[in-house]
């Protein structure tokens, strides 16, 4: 080989490794695909926006990440999913902490009845100490849980049968609750009579009178068709429940670190606009669902506060959760007797 003509071959490869060099790391690695699965219909923002961060987190990674989604309990119900998410079978699963307090006692935390007054103390306590004590917890059980929870709302009372104005109109009243220990212990402290039923079956339920009444925020009851089998809401707001965002912590390690930190950003991302649109969903929903043939009413909480406190309920939630973890929820609720 002439000089000439080395120098030629060596300039040609110099300038590959340096175009190589150029392209970005995703590009030249293997692809991942993940599986993530919720309980939520998919016209509901929290899939609207995980769509939206599924799509950016596949750009951004040059489409070495594809993300696929399975709304609507195509993978099961909750308990179910739970399972899947901690075998492996389900790589990124959303979970009520409520519901997952059957695995993680701490998490139902958040659920306490009349815990928080406003979003404001709702986000203060979860994006702060009290959330990271939880995620500490949820850590634990070999879980990756990203850092801001998912809304999911308010939780009021509907029925078949009757407006729920007190407590006393509770009593013996076949409620649908989430498969979740703490929700059960609540509505029995209320002498209701409730039945753990996942959310996938939620519907039927109603429909053919197993139960009479659920309890769910307006999202959920609007975009479930909630008020085809349901007459009255009663705007009871007994709890604010959201959803951690969970992966299989064994998957999430495994995990290149730019893949993880693209991931992360995209994901909160969506968490905090799909905050803002519960937040705006819930001021017209109201409305939308009168004019759907749901009747509202708007008791007040003190007969249902007196009924829990005299029923033992925050006695028993206290010695359950700890002196630790109430002190660090009393510091947004105030003192829950």
């Amino acid at each position: 080989m002439t000089i000439a003509r080395r120098q030629f071959v060596q300039g040609l490869a110099a300038t590959g490794a340096l175009a190589a060099a150029s392209q970005p790391v995703f590009s030249q690695t293997a692809p991942i695909t993940l599986k993530w699965a919720n309980n939520i219909p998919v016209t509901h923002p929290s899939n609207v926006r995980i769509r939206e961060a599924v799509e950016n987190i596949k750009k951004d990674t040059n489409g070495r990440v594809d993300i696929q989604v399975f709304p609507n309990n195509q993978l099961g119900g909750d308990t179910d999913m739970l399972s899947q998410v901690r075998s492996g079978a389900i790589d990124i699963f959303p979970l009520s902490g409520l519901i997952l307090q059957t695995l993680v006692p701490l998490a139902g935390i958040n659920g306490l009845a009349f815990a928080f007054k406003d979003y404001q103390t709702v986000w203060a306590a979860m994006d702060g100490d009290l959330g990271a004590y939880v995620r500490a917890a949820i850590n634990k059980v070999n879980l990756h849980v990203f850092d801001r929870c998912l809304d999911n709302g308010y939780r009021n009372i509907t029925s078949s049968t009757k407006p729920i104005n007190t407590a006393a109109d509770l009593k013996g009243f076949k409620i649908r609750v989430p498969v979740s220990p703490l929700w059960t212990s609540m509505f029995k402290a209320l002498e209701a009579s409730p039945a753990s039923i996942n959310f996938s079956e939620v519907y039927s339920a109603l429909q053919t009178k197993v139960v009479e009444g659920q309890e769910n925020p307006l999202a959920v009851i609007d975009l479930a068709k909630l008020y085809e089998v349901q007459k009255y809401c009663s705007m009871t707001g007994h709890m604010w429940d959201g959803q951690w965002v969970l992966a299989n912590g064994k998957r999430w390690a495994s995990l290149p670190a730019d893949v993880q930190a693209v991931i992360t950003k995209h994901v909160t991302d969506a968490v905090m606009k799909q905050r803002d649109d519960i937040r705006r969903l819930n001021n017209g929903l109201e409305a939308q669902l009168k004019a759907k043939g749901l009747v509202f009413n708007y008791p007040e909480n003190k007969s249902f506060r007196d009924a829990l406190s005299k029923a033992g309920f925050y006695k028993e939630w206290r010695g359950k959760f700890g002196d630790e973890a109430m002190a660090k929820l009393e510091k947004y609720s105030g003192k829950l007797v």
